[in-house]
């Protein structure tokens, strides 16, 4: 249950949100009605009952097109990437944000994975993918998703992205169309970021990484201490003392200490894709947590305006990662969509 403490401390965050944001939060449409049961949070999640090194993969991925980065082997052409794959059936990416790694997605793998094949990588400087030979940017990182399909031989596959994975899933949508079968952006950056300045942005993610080591011990006691647990994430749920300490671990360990954090910061400012959504003919799904504090909800509106026929979930009381929040929901609307005729 979430207590009267916990949402007015969520009540203050947003309050700051927008004094310091200069009022995007304040754009927020109404939230969308729920169809179905939706909890805060999985008191008994299934993943962890999973062995999960059964599903752990790696591949070699044919990167040559690429351009490589300076100081790079200069006969490198292939990048490794670390994946979990399970189950059978039809297929689905999921790709994680900024920060992130696959097990952002262990609320959902095992309830997708009972009907279809889910593949969840950490991308290249993130997780268990180490740094590529070739420059990170929103591009090269959708060139080497439309290469993972590719090697797997997915055909055009759902591709499901949060935060940066969001904005990477629709950098292939306007690309490589022919791979997406479907494009689902879960608080998907990409609009606000195309105002950003590159080099601010770069300040900022050479603070994180300075601050990195420092931070992955802090982040180690947090786990042991909720109220320093609540103080760690609080930008990214809307009420992390409602949520198990054991996902909260998994979904920032591969985060402030990933080698790939500058560069990525530095590859999503500034880059510019809104003005090729309006010619997207795939069908979209944008799911979005109404008390996102990280990319605003005014975001969502932009996306839906852009891209033609899309559809809009808004989950009220929920943060930046709402498959992770509001879990059961989440399962349920992905499902129908996915289900859905294209």
């Amino acid at each position: 249950m979430t207590g009267p403490t916990d949402v007015a401390r969520a009540e203050r965050r947003e309050r700051q949100a927008v004094w310091v944001g200069g009022g995007p939060w304040q754009q927020r449409p109404d939230p969308t009605p729920a169809d179905g049961p939706d909890p805060y949070g999985d008191p008994s999640p299934e993943w962890l009952g999973i062995d999960w090194r059964q599903h752990l993969r790696q591949i070699e991925l044919d990167t040559s097109g690429l351009e490589p980065h300076p100081g790079s082997p200069t006969d490198s052409t292939g990048t490794r990437v670390n994946y979990v794959e399970i189950g059978d059936g039809p297929p689905v990416v999921l790709i994680h944000g900024l920060g992130g790694c696959w097990e952002n997605w262990l609320e959902n793998i095992p309830h997708f994975a009972h009907s279809h094949r889910v593949i969840a990588l950490d991308l290249p400087g993130f997780g268990d993918s180490p740094m590529p030979g070739w420059e990170i940017s929103i591009q090269s990182y959708g060139a080497l998703v439309n290469a993972l399909c590719g090697a797997l031989e997915l055909g055009p596959v759902p591709l499901v992205g949060n935060s940066m994975g969001g904005f990477i899933a629709a950098e292939v949508t306007v690309s490589q169309p022919t791979t997406v079968q479907k494009l689902v952006l879960v608080s998907a950056a990409g609009v606000s970021h195309a105002r950003m300045a590159r080099a601010p942005a770069e300040t900022v993610g050479r603070m994180a990484r300075a601050a990195a080591p420092l931070a992955l011990r802090y982040q180690q006691r947090a786990l042991l201490r909720p109220r320093l647990r609540n103080r760690m994430v609080r930008q990214l749920f809307r009420y992390p003392g409602q949520l198990p300490r054991e996902l909260i671990w998994e979904i920032v360990q591969g985060g402030m200490h990933a080698p790939g954090l500058v560069a990525a910061i530095s590859g999503l400012a500034g880059y510019n894709i809104l003005d090729r959504l309006e010619d997207v003919e795939t069908p979209t799904l944008i799911v979005w947590g109404r008390n996102d504090l990280v990319v605003p909800v005014s975001d969502a509106l932009e996306y839906a305006r852009l891209i033609r026929g899309s559809e809009l979930v808004v989950f009220d009381q929920c943060g930046h990662l709402p498959m992770a929040e509001r879990p059961a929901r989440f399962n349920r609307v992905l499902e129908q969509f996915l289900a859905s005729e294209p």
